[in-house]
């Protein structure tokens, strides 16, 4: 399996999306100031389009060119957008939202969804380990490495006080002697 079928295998399994090109809406303000954003509702981030940059807009209200109103509370995050009767209904209803939202972060994980994430790590695991079908390669490979892995022989041991008895090669003792032979040998005994 290839390195990249393995990694959307994975992102698959795991309900991670592949990355997709955002398309961004223009707005301008009512003194001209060119406004961009993913989409003009409550929670989007906006920014000043600029010639070289987009900067982050700051805190306050903003009339677009069209008589909406814009609120931005946090730098950057759209509050809501609409006519200036609307932004106050909007807001109740946003506060409210804003509470359900964080009481479901504060939830738990329960059991099941453990588990669920549990079986998922398991599987991911049982891909990744090698598998029983391998190539003649890879088995002569591991062959190799433990007949490699194997001492040749058994380890050599020294011991300091074994004396090998020297052999000597006696040539000719039977032969007769030579008057060379008899001074030699008179010479050695004494």
């Amino acid at each position: 399996m290839k390195p990249m079928e393995m990694l959307k295998e994975i992102k698959t399994l795991l309900g991670v999306e592949e990355t997709k090109e955002v398309s961004l809406a223009q707005m301008k303000l009512e003194n001209g100031t060119v406004l961009e954003a993913e989409s003009f509702e409550a929670g989007q981030e906006v920014f000043i389009v600029t010639e070289d940059e987009k900067v982050a807009l700051p805190v306050g209200e903003y009339e677009l060119e069209d008589g909406m109103k814009l609120t931005v509370v946090d730098e950057g995050i759209i509050e809501s957008i609409g006519q200036a009767d609307e932004v106050k209904e909007d807001e109740a209803e946003e506060e409210v939202e804003e509470v359900e939202a964080a009481e479901e972060e504060m939830a738990y994980a329960t059991k099941e969804e453990l588990a669920e994430v549990k079986s998922m790590i398991e599987e991911i695991k049982a891909m990744l380990e090698p598998k029983e079908d391998l190539s003649e390669e890879v088995k002569e490979d591991e062959l190799l490495k433990e007949e490699l892995s194997a001492p040749a022989s058994e380890p050599l041991k020294h011991n300091p006080e074994a004396k090998e008895k020297q052999s000597l090669n006696l040539y000719g003792q039977k032969r007769p002697q030579t008057t060379m032979d008899k001074v030699l040998n008179k010479i050695i005994n004494n």
